[in-house]
């Protein structure tokens, strides 16, 4: 066995955890690559589950809109490490069908909903938030526009209160009375902050105001459905909760100043959001920013219609002009002033960089979304590859950000620039 700080148990023969979807993978070389090339990517992975950090991953690359990689290692439920005891479930496989929470990965699937309302004629960008919830508009707040929130420089980061019982992310209308209530000095766009939960709510609000339905009827009448996915859900349905991957903290505890700026962003402890994640309430609950359900599968699926100018199966979701909108960079590189690394926003996406980013390097053309430090979901236009990396670990151990990095570097370096793109 493979040890590490409150890490799980890593078997000595992975072919035991490891599942490969060999029905939906093409052969490599229908799509300008080569198996040495899958095999780099899918070593990767297991470089990083040795660590005993992760205890489930999925993985699914789309290139030329073609599956070349659909396979997951671990366990879903049933293998935890030390610090969840809670959890008594025999061990039950990770499959790339296995259901599991984006976290704010789930903020580019929302964005896109307030693209599609754009297109619909139904709000401008460039619209004061208060337009559409007149609450908003008071303690600074007046001259917030939908686009400010979308790239986060909305000047509202965090929820208004200090040490909030984690439950308050399960009230949503005590979130949002919060925020309409809260002031800010920064609501003129100057300054980009991440908004971790905040916006979520936001932009939720004003999909609920203008369509008099429900942030998840939108989901799934302007995505899930046209993409015909199970999931892609706000929290899930009872029916599917127990198919659904836990989360687990792994690794060392997080000590400062990583720790304070992990609770700076998510308004709770980091250590607690994977238990509180497992429960029913949240899977009940409806957080736009940070709880959506789907499979690798799902994901890819997603970008990858938006690859193709916003089309599925024949089935038009967006007009190509406004996924050209919503990846179109906001501004300039910047160090946010709530993560305190240098990032690059859309209206909705976080963007790649030439050097190295979250989209492995030479990634300019790249968008896509960051979740809960390990799971990374994209689309790279210069490659013509959808990717869904969706994990279970959720740990700021110093073994974590290398072992990611080799992954985002193995899919960048082995899925080639295409010519001209």
């Amino acid at each position: 066995m493979f040890k590490t700080t409150n890490g799980i148990k890593v078997p000595k023969h992975l072919d035991s955890v490891t599942h490969i979807d060999s029905k939906a993978e093409i052969s490599p070389y229908d799509v300008g690559m080569t198996r040495d090339n899958v095999e780099a990517i899918w070593n990767s992975i297991e470089s990083f589950y040795k660590t005993g950090l992760q205890p489930g991953m999925s993985l699914v690359i789309r290139r030329q809109g073609e599956i070349i990689l659909k396979r997951s290692i671990g366990h879903a439920k049933g293998n935890p490490p030390p610090s969840h005891s809670e959890d008594t479930h025999p061990p039950i496989l990770m499959t790339p069908d296995t259901p599991v929470c984006l976290f704010s990965a789930s903020k580019a699937i929302t964005a896109m909903l307030i693209h599609k309302l754009q297109e619909e004629g139904k709000l401008k960008l460039n619209d004061p938030v208060g337009q559409y919830i007149p609450e908003f508009a008071c303690n600074g707040k007046e001259n917030i526009t939908i686009a400010q929130v979308l790239s986060h420089r909305a000047g509202v980061p965090t929820i208004p209160i200090r040490n909030p019982h984690p439950s308050l992310l399960f009230k949503w209308e005590s979130v949002i009375d919060l925020i309409n209530s809260s002031h800010t000095s920064k609501g003129d766009g100057s300054q980009q902050a991440y908004h971790a939960i905040v916006g979520g709510y936001i932009l939720g609000e004003i999909i609920r105001r203008i369509t008099g339905t429900s942030v998840d009827a939108a989901l799934q009448n302007y995505i899930a459905k046209p993409l015909g996915a199970k999931y892609l859900t706000y929290g899930l349905n009872p029916e599917y909760q127990d198919k659904a991957a836990f989360n687990y903290s792994t690794g060392a505890k997080p000590v400062f100043p990583i720790n304070v700026l992990a609770k700076r962003a998510l308004n709770i402890d980091f250590d607690k959001v994977a238990s509180i994640s497992n429960g029913r309430h949240f899977m009940n609950s409806t957080i736009p920013a940070g709880n959506i359900y789907g499979t690798a599968d799902e994901v890819s699926r997603f970008y990858q219609m938006l690859l193709d100018g916003g089309e599925y199966e024949g089935k038009r979701l967006f007009e190509p002009g406004t996924i050209k909108r919503a990846t179109r960079p906001v501004g300039p590189i910047t160090i946010d002033q709530i993560l305190m690394i240098p990032m690059r926003f859309s209206n909705g996406f976080m963007l790649g960089e030439n050097m190295f980013s979250l989209f492995g390097i030479q990634a300019r053309k790249a968008f896509g979304h960051l979740g809960l430090i390990n799971i990374v979901t994209w689309a790279d236009p210069a490659r013509d590859i959808s990717v869904a990396f969706m994990n279970t670990g959720k740990s700021l151990d110093p073994k974590t950000l290398p072992a990611l990095g080799k992954i985002l570097v193995s899919i960048s370096s082995n899925c080639s620039l295409i010519k001209n793109s």
